[in-house]
């Protein structure tokens, strides 16, 4: 059994002249929280529609679960959320997760109650969504990804537009995710990231300039970070 959860080899995505990805080599294996850093523009977001499919790749390989052939069954594996949830506004949380689990062919119902629990918003389950914080959508952008059990769980800037106060609610939520998951979360907020990844991966200009710990960044990942723009 493979011990990588996905890997890329020269992984590109390119319109016309442009590379919006370049070349990217990138391997996660088991067990912890991957923080994927960079400006807006960066490459980040076209990554996470590449290793979903919601984007089809230029060259190079994608290789999930060890396999990169039948990407469609592996990427069954994945929850994702990618920027702003997609929510019916006039339903309540329970009935949005109801349409996931149907379109999903998930099975157990139980998992509308066990998610919304998990996330914190089991009180709200029977409340119109339109009536929600935007910290409330973001939680149950989030309970769409997680209905599926994924062993890999993609956030794409779940904290954007949050309060201080929200985004530390946030960052517990997603430490506690990422003690039995696998999570990437994508982020140009760097204080996220250096509160609960274990990992870093640093973007820019299509280009992964950084893959490591936090202690291989020193003791600023901020500065380290502003550092790459000089």
């Amino acid at each position: 059994m493979t011990k990588f959860i996905c890997e890329t080899k020269n992984l590109s995505k390119k319109y016309k002249d442009f590379y919006a990805l370049k070349n990217v080599n990138l391997t996660i294996p088991k067990g912890e929280i991957y923080g994927l850093v960079g400006e807006n523009g960066a490459g980040k977001t076209t990554l996470i529609r590449l290793l979903t499919g919601l984007n089809f790749k230029s060259e190079g390989e994608i290789i999930l679960f060890g396999h990169k052939d039948n990407l469609q069954h592996e990427r069954s594996k994945i929850g994702c959320t990618i920027e702003m949830p997609a929510l019916y506004k006039d339903m309540t949380a329970s009935q949005n997760l109801e349409v996931q689990r149907i379109q999903r062919g998930i099975p157990n119902k139980k998992c509308i109650t066990d998610t919304l629990e998990l996330i914190g918003l089991s009180n709200a389950g029977k409340k119109r969504v339109a009536n929600f914080s935007l910290g409330m959508k973001q939680r149950l952008g989030i309970a769409q990804a997680l209905l599926n059990d994924p062993k890999l769980i993609i956030l794409d800037e779940p904290t954007a537009g949050l309060d201080p106060k929200e985004r530390v609610r946030f960052r517990e939520l997603i430490a506690r995710l990422g003690k039995e998951n696998i999570v990437l979360l994508s982020t140009h907020i760097v204080s996220d990231v250096e509160h609960i990844a274990d990992q870093i991966l640093m973007m820019r200009n299509g280009q992964l300039i950084y893959s490591g710990t936090k202690e291989g960044v020193g003791t600023d990942l901020e500065k380290f970070y502003l550092d790459q723009f000089q």
